[in-house]
């Protein structure tokens, strides 16, 4: 026999190449269960929503971990609140496309569904609040050789003017703007314009994803300088929802 082998037939490198292959297939299960911790169970289509649906691995149990706020979160979580939506099947077959019921807008489906994002504000590492209007915060401004958007405004995808724009909001995390706070004719209060929906031009903010006399939809914020990420995700989706179905026509096939 050959230095290293153990019979005529196996040796150490054999049982090492085997030994690699048994861990990496147990890393492959590992990381497919833990992949199972969000978002699962499904629904089945065929069943109504009466089975759940799990698949191979099987959901791991629940594991506790603790937040660099103080909050901890269990994962996997039955009880967590899950986004409604609006939406009734178009076909009684498996897979039927779905459609919104009453305003689309806010259905929550599509381009318009958001995640049961907790409802406080988001931190930065010293936690302190992520998001601020600039109004608040007196170290950050406009860069003077970008355009500030303050005093501008707000053209919807009709061509009319939806409002003003009054002050722009800063990631404090990543020093960069995440909104432009909007006055709306009408509105109380003023609402959230997401930076990737709008484009600032030299007299103007265009807005392609709603029509102006859809801005007084925006869903509001409860505290004039604070937003919660809740509050962020519903936002967003509002103009995500405004892609697809702020015109019917949008929501038609091409051909």
């Amino acid at each position: 026999m050959q230095t290293g082998a153990i019979t005529q037939y196996i040796d150490v490198a054999q049982l090492t190449l085997y030994g690699f292959w048994i861990f990496f297939a147990g890393l492959i299960y590992y990381l497919h269960q833990e992949n199972k911790r969000e978002g699962y169970p499904l629904e089945s289509d065929r069943s109504g929503g009466r089975i759940d649906v799990q698949g191979w691995p099987p959901i791991p149990k629940p594991k506790t971990y603790t937040l660099r706020d103080g909050r901890s979160v269990s994962v996997p979580n039955r009880a967590a609140p899950v986004a409604p939506e609006k939406a009734r099947l178009t076909g009684r077959f498996l897979g039927a496309p779905i459609e919104p019921e009453g305003d689309p807008m806010q259905a929550g489906i599509g381009p318009g569904a958001w995640a049961e994002r907790p409802d406080i504000i988001d931190t930065t590492e010293d936690l302190q609040p992520r998001l601020l209007p600039l109004r608040a915060v007196s170290t950050l401004g406009v860069d003077r050789q970008d355009p500030d958007p303050r005093g501008l405004p707000v053209v919807g995808a009709d061509g009319a003017v939806a409002g003003e724009v009054v002050d722009l909001w800063v990631d404090q995390a990543e020093m960069l703007f995440r909104y432009l706070e909007v006055k709306v004719p009408g509105l109380a209060h003023t609402v959230l314009l997401p930076m990737n929906f709008a484009r600032v031009k030299p007299h103007r903010v265009q807005v392609r994803a709603i029509l102006a006399a859809q801005f007084t939809g925006v869903p509001a914020l409860r505290h004039p300088e604070r937003v919660t990420m809740l509050e962020e995700e519903k936002v967003m989706a509002y103009y995500g929802a405004g892609t697809l179905y702020a015109l019917p026509r949008r929501a038609e096939p091409l051909l």
